[in-house]
């Protein structure tokens, strides 16, 4: 088979089945049975999964962020975190999945050149400031166990603002050789005798598909999971040692395992929700895989929506690991007074003469 170059898009699992129809490389994959079987039940099953996505995630990382914004007691410099990450989650539901679920339903792209690009960089942009989010909070959580006392001055909102502001604008600088490297093509489908434009990843100088999809895994997935891994099993020895040296009440050790626990557990489900996608775009940009069977296309797709789920699987974790924000979405949804006091996981901070420092996390 001929190396067909892998757009942005597909990098991040947004594939088009019906473009790659149009290829006659891949329509000798199918039989006439098999197509029919793909364009008359698959792009409503992808529908209807994508949607219940979107409208999940929507309201569910919409809710995260005004349980934080508007509760005083929930702000904190993990908090302000997880704020961000519920923000790039929703930005990716609003300009990834509407356009995936497009490129499932029509032979081709309806929305222009300048949305092509546009699409595709956002798309990688919110990628990376999810993954980076999460390190910036395993970074506060080793500050905040392993250096309690020493961190107090690093772990403020002000700071924690700096680095959030840093992250999206290095992350949006980064991002824009993708918009320079998508374009509509045009292209001729003799069966249908139509011409249509797709948005793709074009041939150029500057980086070949093969070249982005490994510096893409390795940017995105593998090193902030090897840095995160790193300071987790530091983390989780510093907790379970005995005699550590700060003096704590066993509430407050409980409380500060218990904040702990929610980001381990929501950086393992972005982890296992987006390796396989991650895995089989990178095995067919490095030629070791073809979706050459009916079966490989319904592998890809499933490994596609495990991965956008992680953008509205964060809310719920939410619910049921964090007592404060079950509290807080009850109040939200209930329009109650009732829960209006939020507990701390750990004692109130000190006063310092820097900006306050919360030593709660959640």
């Amino acid at each position: 088979m001929d190396n067909i170059t892998v757009s942005p898009a597909e990098m991040l699992g947004n594939i088009s089945i019906n473009a790659s129809r149009n290829d006659e490389n891949l329509t000798s994959f199918f039989t006439d049975e098999e197509w029919l079987a793909i364009n008359g039940t698959l792009p409503w099953i992808v529908g209807f999964f994508f949607g219940a996505i979107a409208i999940t995630g929507f309201f569910g990382n919409l809710l995260v962020i005004l349980v934080v914004v508007f509760n005083k007691n929930m702000r904190s410099t993990t908090n302000l975190m997880i704020v961000n990450l519920a923000a790039a989650d929703l930005m990716f539901v609003i300009l990834c999945i509407p356009f995936t679920a497009t490129d499932y339903m029509v032979y081709y792209w309806p929305f222009g050149r300048f949305w092509c690009r546009s699409v595709q960089y956002l798309i990688v942009v919110t990628a990376f400031a999810s993954i980076y989010t999460l390190v910036l909070m395993s970074i506060d959580r080793f500050l905040a166990v392993v250096h309690p006392i020493r961190s107090r001055m690093l772990r403020t909102e002000n700071i924690t603002l700096i680095a959030i502001v840093t992250l999206w604008i290095v992350v949006l600088v980064v991002s824009m050789p993708v918009a320079f490297t998508h374009d509509v093509v045009v292209d001729y489908d003799a069966k249908k005798n139509i011409t249509y434009g797709m948005c793709m990843f074009t041939n150029n100088d500057f980086l070949g598909s093969r070249t982005y999809q490994v510096t893409f895994f390795i940017s995105s997935y593998m090193l902030p999971l090897m840095i995160i891994s790193g300071l987790y099993m530091r983390m989780i020895m510093r907790l379970w040692r005995q005699g550590t040296g700060v003096r704590m009440s066993k509430e407050s050790q409980r409380g500060r395992k218990r904040v702990t626990r929610l980001v381990i557990v929501v950086v393992i489900a972005f982890a296992s929700l987006w390796l396989p996608v991650q895995l089989i775009l990178l095995f067919k940009a490095l030629d070791v895989i073809e979706m050459n069977s009916l079966t490989k296309l319904v592998i890809q797709v499933t490994a596609q929506t495990l991965a956008y789920s992680s953008s509205c699987i964060n809310p719920l974790l939410y619910a049921f690991l964090s007592e404060n924000f079950r509290k807080a979405f009850y109040k939200a949804i209930n329009c109650s007074s009732r829960y209006q006091n939020y507990t701390s996981d750990l004692p109130p901070p000190r006063k310092t003469s820097c900006a306050r420092t919360s030593t709660t996390g959640l």
